[in-house]
């Protein structure tokens, strides 16, 4: 086998596996061993300050071709929202994001989106106008940001996945699913209130 034919299988079969894992409601952490952080029977896991991980190297261009870098937002509380224009439960839940990021706008909360496999930005840019999302969404089309997240951490795994980062910059909670806006608010409300 020529090593284009083995480079082109090796791609074909990365792309069924991100396709199967695509738009799931659920999933396992990567790695074993004590991980610091419970899932609770609303499938949010949470980890306690002082066992938190930090947020990797989250900054690129945006779907409208801005640059970003969640870093830049250290002392406010970050919604990380992983979605894709193709993505079913990404469609349900983007209206609730939309609203939650405008209650929450000068309030010290900072809403960014990661929008992955989409092969353009111009599907991407239509789903925000459509859904009323305001707020950054970094362009992720090969999923290269949510591959920067350690194993056995609060890591993304899944199409749609929200992460909240605290004012450090440290993963506090996630969720594997689709969210509805009191889920939403189940997670930001009690990072929110650290001091």
């Amino acid at each position: 086998m020529s090593t284009r034919s083995r480079l082109l299988l090796a791609a074909t079969a990365a792309a069924a596996a991100l396709t199967l894992s695509a738009c799931s409601s659920g999933g396992i952490s990567g790695g074993g061993g004590d991980t610091n952080f419970v899932t609770g029977k609303n499938g949010i896991a949470t980890a306690a300050k002082g066992h938190r991980d930090p947020a990797p190297d989250l900054s690129g261009k945006t779907i409208d071709g801005k640059t970003i870098d969640v870093a830049d937002y250290k002392g406010k509380v970050v919604v990380v929202n992983i979605w894709g224009s193709w993505c079913g439960p990404c469609r349900a839940e983007g209206k609730y994001f939309a609203k939650v990021s405008k209650e929450y706008e000068g309030k010290g909360v900072q809403f960014v989106g990661i929008n992955t496999r989409d092969t353009s930005t111009t599907p991407a840019v239509a789903f925000e106008k459509e859904q009323g999302i305001t707020y950054p969404s970094l362009y992720d089309p090969s999923g290269k940001l949510m591959l920067r997240f350690k194993r056995g951490t609060l890591n993304p795994q899944l199409v749609p996945t929200t992460l909240i980062l605290d004012r450090d910059g440290k993963v506090a909670a996630r969720a594997l699913e689709a969210l509805s806006e009191e889920s939403l608010l189940k997670m930001l409300k009690p990072v929110l209130a650290e001091k």
